[in-house]
């Protein structure tokens, strides 16, 4: 179901959930879309702090309490990465919050929490805490739904069928993720060499799990590539999602949309044109818009970042967070 199928079905569904014109007010707009079955997704083309303060005032709601502000902080000098004023700046209106990370499995500095704060250093976050999450070690988090089907009996002689939560039913994250009772998912929305794209989705699964534990119940020790990878990636998402229930929202920022990750510290020059700030408190719709908005540029533009995407059968991301009924893919483009 990949490929120009797929694709062509994306650009389909997406032509018909951009097709909006500012012409009510967005609250008008947000209602009229929940009435219609259908999940908001507020949009702005401005990329500053104040389009980015504009799309988290709208999503903002369920914010209480202690708040963890999970983003990828990247490696040194990272060449792609967000412009430290959008975090500083959405940090400082976010009462009692902490930008959270959790430490890497790849070769990196950022392996160790020693040499991981002096990484957060030299990229500039030193404006707020920073919780370096299992710092402290890994604490299991179940992921909900899915212990029945390995726990499920089998008849004799017969092999476990396919089934979603084919892969975990708990997942080691961050002891730390365990002291908060909200998550801000801030995500620069890019591509990634495993999983096609890096949206919010992958920004908590492999960025909240421990460095060791939890990214090696993702990875696998042979380093799994394709669906396998994508399905534990998001299984372990589900785990976080619904841990923190009402009290997680999103933004995904789409600037410097490089086919690489911010964890490759020589990234590939962006040739995606900048498109704006996406913010949902649904996770599944705000990243199949956030594909939606790629695959709308002119085919020089998307060329590259679809031809990551769809090499790594990304797509089956949503599809998988559709299957494990994370969110909703039908959403409508609210411009703010």
């Amino acid at each position: 179901m990949h490929g120009k199928i797929l694709r062509r079905n994306f650009l389909k569904d997406g032509a018909m959930a951009l097709g909006v014109v500012a012409a009510t007010n967005a609250s008008e707009m947000a209602h009229a879309a929940l009435d219609a079955g259908k999940t908001p997704v507020y949009f702005t083309r401005d990329l500053s702090t104040t389009g980015l303060l504009k799309i988290y005032a709208k999503i903002h709601e369920e914010m209480t309490g202690k708040v963890a502000i999970k983003l990828h902080t990247g490696e040194p000098h990272g060449p792609n990465l967000l412009p430290i004023e959008f975090i500083r700046a959405l940090q400082a209106r976010v009462p009692n919050s902490s930008i959270v990370e959790c430490n890497v499995l790849y070769p990196s500095p950022r392996q160790k929490t020693e040499t991981h704060r002096e990484v957060l250093k030299t990229n500039g976050f030193d404006f707020c805490p920073v919780d370096i999450m299992d710092a402290d070690g890994a604490t299991m988090l179940p992921i909900k739904g899915l212990r029945a089907f390995f726990d499920a009996p089998l008849p004799a002689g017969k092999p476990r069928p396919y089934t979603p939560g084919a892969h975990l039913y708990e997942i080691a994250v961050g002891k730390h993720l365990l002291n908060y009772d909200s998550l801000l998912v801030y995500t620069h929305f890019k591509g990634h060499t495993m999983g096609g794209f890096g949206g919010s989705l992958k920004n908590i699964a492999i960025g909240c799990v421990s460095g060791q534990l939890g990214k090696r119940q993702i990875h696998g020790e042979g380093w799994p590539r394709g669906e396998e990878f994508l399905e534990r990636m998001v299984e372990s998402g589900k785990g976080i999602v619904d841990h923190f229930g009402e009290h997680i929202t999103y933004i995904n920022v789409l600037k410097n949309i490089s086919v690489d990750c911010d964890c490759d510290a020589h990234g590939a020059k962006p040739t995606c044109n900048d498109i704006g700030i996406l913010g949902s408190r649904d996770i599944l719709a705000i990243d199949k818009a956030s594909v939606d908005l790629v695959y709308q540029q002119p085919e020089a533009q998307r060329h590259d970042i679809a031809e990551r995407i769809e090499s790594r059968k990304g797509l089956h991301q949503l599809e998988y967070m559709k299957a494990l009924k994370m969110g909703n893919d039908q959403y409508e483009l609210i411009p703010v």
